[in-house]
C-alpha cells in the first residue's frame, strides 16, 4: 500500500474520532481493521495505527492552530471531513519529518477533493496557505 493509501486510511481512522467517545475508541479501532474490505499487512496496520494515535494525542494543539489562524471559522463550525483533513495535514507539516509540507498540503487538498464537497479543496487549500 502506498503513501497516498495509507494517508487516506488514517484520515477515514481519524474521522471516526468525531462521532465517538475515546473510551469507544479502541473498539472503532478493532472494527475499522476487521470490517474494511482492505487487507492489511501487520506493518500497515502498525503505521496507521501509530500515526493515528500520535494525531489523536495532538488534537487539543492542533485545533488551538486552526482557531487562531482562521478568522470566522472555529474547529466547531467547520464540517468533519474538512477538519479532519486539516489536522491531518497539520500534524504531518508540523510534526512528521518525513512528509514535506508542500506533500501535506497537496494531499489534504486531494482527500477534501475525494471525500469533501465541491468547496472542499479550496477551502483546505487556503487554512493550509495560512500555515506555510
Amino acid at each position: 500500500m502506498g503513501r497516498r493509501e495509507l494517508r487516506e486510511r488514517i484520515f477515514l481512522l481519524l474521522f471516526r474520532v468525531e462521532f465517538n467517545a475515546p473510551e469507544e475508541m479502541p473498539e472503532q479501532i478493532r472494527m475499522f481493521f476487521d470490517d474494511d474490505e482492505v487487507m492489511y499487512s501487520e506493518k500497515e496496520t502498525q503505521y496507521i495505527t501509530q500515526k493515528y494515535e500520535r494525531i489523536v494525542s495532538k488534537l487539543e494543539e492542533l485545533d488551538n492552530l486552526l482557531d487562531q489562524r482562521t478568522e470566522g471559522w472555529d474547529v466547531k463550525r467547520m464540517g468533519k471531513v474538512e477538519l479532519t483533513i486539516l489536522r491531518l495535514a497539520l500534524y504531518e507539516m508540523n510534526h512528521d519529518d518525513d512528509v514535506p509540507v508542500g506533500v501535506a498540503i497537496n494531499e489534504a487538498v486531494e482527500l477534501a477533493k475525494k471525500f469533501g464537497q465541491d468547496t472542499s479543496g479550496s477551502f483546505v487549500n487556503a487554512v493550509l496557505a495560512k500555515f506555510v
